[in-house]
């Protein structure tokens, strides 16, 4: 029983996928929002249900995929409780157990590197993020950062563990895939041998550069990899690769089907549409469906009967997740606009991972029924 382990060579990041043999619930730890596709992919390949999606801290070197693994695959958002992550459906606390089919995962509160750092415990490994790395250990200089805290962390949670318990990381920078507990309390530069104050004196000595991204994945990450960028480019312009015709504010997509330029499609399943409401006049057509959030085999057909008149078609959801990855199927059966509507119909969840109050088409005061 081990690990599925993925690398990000952008960021030098560790994802990992785990599951149960038996029942395929399996479980991603710290995944990475530009490898969206590749995880997604390998969740069908393995025909795995991803159950939970895991967070070991509110990262600054790279933005997680967090929210749109849900959006896609109807798993449940989680992160460490001392995160701030108000968008996690789950926050975790010390002790707290997941399960998934029949196998557990135990929460190790280890903080240091950030004041709510998690490790991860399954069977004989331990998913240690930037707590503790192969030879090395995270930075505590910024976000929350205790040198203090991460000594104890590493010596009176982590270094309790058996010795042969396997360390994955969630970085390493040298081709290194794992360790084991018992090389890193006996040969890691950082810690080993080293008294708390040794340990803090060279923490502080580092001097370590600003990571290149935190401006950008921090604010991010507390709203688990969310970020929306309506006005940001011309529309009809789209940023290189997007792979579709481009991204419109809910105004502008309302404009368009009013004056009969566009039709707008509904790619949110049709309980969502039943009970959370829809706008009227538009096709429903799920990009995913339950049970298993499983790819709906009629949407392309319904796709190209929609823009079959020549029209733009513009594709709503409930965030602007799935509507992209629809955008981009309809791009590639050859709709030649095919427009993602920015903020979906629910917008973003606020700080208390509700719905409704930050964007979207009901918030935007635009036509919609509800039943």
């Amino acid at each position: 029983m081990h690990p599925i382990q993925l690398f990000d060579a952008a960021s030098s990041t560790y994802t990992y996928l785990l599951h149960d043999p038996a029942t395929r619930e399996a479980v991603i730890i710290d995944p990475v929002d530009e490898q969206l596709e590749r995880d997604l992919q390998l969740l069908r390949e393995q025909g795995l249900t991803l159950r939970w999606i895991l967070e070991t801290h509110a990262h600054a070197d790279h933005i997680t995929s967090a929210a749109a693994l849900a959006e896609h695959t109807g798993a449940h958002t989680v992160a460490p409780e001392g995160c701030g992550v108000g968008t996690a459906a789950t926050l975790l606390v010390d002790g707290q157990t997941l399960s998934f089919g029949g196998e557990t995962l135990r929460a190790l509160h280890t903080p240091g590197h950030t004041a709510g750092s998690m490790c991860y415990l399954w069977r004989e490994h331990v998913f240690t993020g930037d707590t503790l790395l192969i030879n090395g250990c995270g930075r505590t200089d910024f976000q929350s950062g205790s040198a203090e805290a991460l000594y104890r962390s590493l010596t009176e949670v982590l270094f309790q563990l058996p010795d042969a318990t396997v360390v994955w990381p969630g970085h390493d920078y040298q081709g290194r895939t794992r360790s084991s507990i018992g090389v890193e309390k006996t040969a890691n530069a950082r810690i080993a041998g080293r008294s708390q104050a040794e340990f803090v004196a060279l923490m502080a000595a580092l001097d370590l550069p600003k990571p290149r991204r935190i401006d950008e994945a921090v604010p991010a990450n507390l709203r688990s990899g969310l970020r929306q960028d309506a006005g940001a480019q011309p529309v009809g312009e789209p940023l290189p690769a997007t792979g579709y015709a481009g991204d419109v504010s809910p105004a502008l997509a309302w404009q368009w089907v009013q004056a009969g330029e566009a039709v707008l499609v509904d790619v949110r399943t049709e309980a969502e549409r039943e009970w959370v409401g829809h706008v009227p006049g538009s096709v429903g057509l799920a990009w995913k469906q339950w049970p298993g959030m499983a790819m709906n085999p009629a949407f392309d057909a319904g796709v190209l009967a929609a823009a079959a008149e020549g029209r733009k078609v513009v594709l709503l959801c409930r965030s602007g997740v799935r509507s992209v990855a629809a955008a981009r199927r309809a791009t590639e059966l050859g709709v030649a606009e095919a427009y993602n509507i920015l903020e979906g119909f629910e917008g973003d969840p606020d700080q208390n991972g509700q719905r409704g109050r930050k964007g979207g088409w009901r918030f935007r005061g635009l036509p919609w029924r509800q039943g």
